[in-house]
C-alpha cells in the first residue's frame, strides 16, 4: 500500500517490459517498509524530453534510464556527473526540489562493486584487463577500470573504428586490438570482461579460446541471460575465478534507490533469488 505522500521513481525505456528493475526496486521497497513505488515507463525516443520534464514537475524523485535513451538523456540534463560526462551516457536521474534534472552513470560503480562482492581481494592494478565490446557498457567498464588504476586496457571489438572512438574519448592506457587477434592478448591479463551480447541466450556464441589465459585471471560477463554463459562455464572448468553479470545490475541500482528513497539498500542472496524469480 502507498499513500498520497509516497515517494515515486521509475525506469524509462523503449521497450520496457523486459526490465528487471521494477522487480528489484519493489523488493527493496517492501524490505525496508518504504511508502513509495517504482514504475516502468514505456517512452518512445521522440517523447523523452517531454516525459522527463513532466515527471520532474509531477513530483517524481527520479528515474533510471535504459536502452535506447542513455545517450540522449545526457543532453537533456541540467547537471551531469563527471562519470556520466566521461562515459557519454546517463542511467540515473534525480529531480531536485527545484525540478532540475541531475544525471549520473552508475554502471561502472555496479561493475566494480559486483566484482568486489565476490572477490574482495581483486584489484584493478594487478595487471592488464581485456575488454570485449565498445558499446555503452564497455565505456562504463573501461572508465571504471581506469579510475581504479588499471595499468592497461586491451579493448577488442568486431568494428575497430568504434573501439578507437571509445579509446579516444576516454583517454588513458587503452590499446585497441583487432578482433582477429583476440586469442593472442590474453597471456598476461588479470581480468577478462565480455560486454558484448555474444553468448546471450538466443544469440550468437562468443568464439574465444581461453588456452592462453592465466588461470589466476578473473573472468566476468555482463550478460545474465543465461546466468552462467558459455564463457563463464569454460573459465570455471579450467579453474579461473568467475563473476556473472547479475550483480552488476543489482549494485548499479543502489545509488539511485538511496537518493530517491533515503535508504542505502543491500545486495543479498535473497535479492538475487527474487530478481531471478527463484525466491
Amino acid at each position: 500500500m502507498i499513500s498520497g505522500k509516497a515517494r515515486l521513481a521509475g525506469v524509462i525505456g523503449w521497450p520496457i517490459g523486459h526490465s528487471r528493475s521494477p522487480r528489484l526496486h519493489a523488493y527493496w521497497l517492501d524490505r525496508y517498509g518504504i511508502d513509495g513505488a517504482y514504475i516502468p515507463l514505456k517512452v518512445p525516443p521522440d517523447r523523452l524530453a517531454y516525459v522527463l520534464r513532466a515527471l520532474a514537475y509531477a513530483g517524481f524523485k527520479g528515474v533510471n534510464v535504459t536502452v535506447p535513451h542513455k545517450e540522449a538523456a545526457l543532453t537533456l540534463m541540467d547537471e551531469v556527473s563527471p562519470e556520466a560526462r566521461r562515459i557519454g551516457a546517463v542511467n540515473t536521474i534525480v529531480f531536485d526540489d527545484r525540478e532540475r534534472m541531475i544525471g549520473s552513470n552508475t554502471d561502472g560503480y555496479g561493475f566494480i562493486e559486483n566484482i568486489r562482492s565476490g572477490h574482495p581481494s581483486w584489484t584493478a592494478t594487478s595487471g592488464p584487463a581485456v575488454v570485449l565490446g565498445s558499446g555503452g557498457a564497455a565505456r562504463a567498464v573501461c572508465a571504471a577500470l581506469l579510475a581504479q588504476g588499471s595499468p592497461e586496457i586491451r579493448l577488442i571489438n568486431r568494428t575497430p573504428e568504434r573501439a578507437m572512438t571509445v579509446a579516444g574519448d576516454l583517454g588513458g592506457p587503452i590499446q585497441v586490438i583487432p578482433w582477429a587477434e583476440r586469442f593472442f592478448v590474453l597471456n598476461d591479463c588479470s581480468l577478462l570482461v565480455n560486454t558484448t551480447t555474444l553468448g546471450m541466450q538466443g544469440g550468437l556464441p562468443l568464439d574465444l579460446d581461453l588456452s592462453r589465459l592465466p588461470v589466476s585471471a578473473l573472468v566476468t560477463d555482463i550478460v545474465y541471460t543465461p546466468l552462467e554463459t558459455e564463457l563463464l562455464r569454460t573459465a570455471r572448468a579450467r579453474g579461473n575465478p568467475v563473476m556473472d553479470g547479475l550483480g552488476m545490475l543489482l549494485h548499479q541500482a543502489r545509488p539511485g534507490f538511496s537518493l530517491w528513497f533515503g535508504v542505502e539498500p543491500e545486495v543479498t542472496p535473497a535479492l538475487r533469488d527474487w530478481v531471478l524469480g527463484t525466491g
